[in-house]
């Protein structure tokens, strides 16, 4: 088949924030997909460096909540 099983089960970094920031908060599922994507083989680029540090800022400004 021409397509690559990683393309189609690694979700995006830029989706996961946006659905962060959406719902101003960080869930375990959230922050087990952007460990995933952080240590993936691949690595990440500076977009996904910039999207990761807008969720950190949420955080430490407490606009996003981190849910348990």
């Amino acid at each position: 088949m021409g397509i690559s099983q990683t393309n189609n089960s690694r979700v995006s970094v830029e989706a996961i924030v946006q659905r962060i920031i959406a719902f101003r908060q960080i869930t375990p599922l959230d922050r087990q997909l952007l460990q995933s994507a952080m240590l993936a083989s691949n690595g990440l680029n500076n977009k996904d460096r910039f999207h990761i540090s807008q969720v950190y800022e949420g955080i430490q400004k407490g606009l996003i909540l981190v849910v348990e």
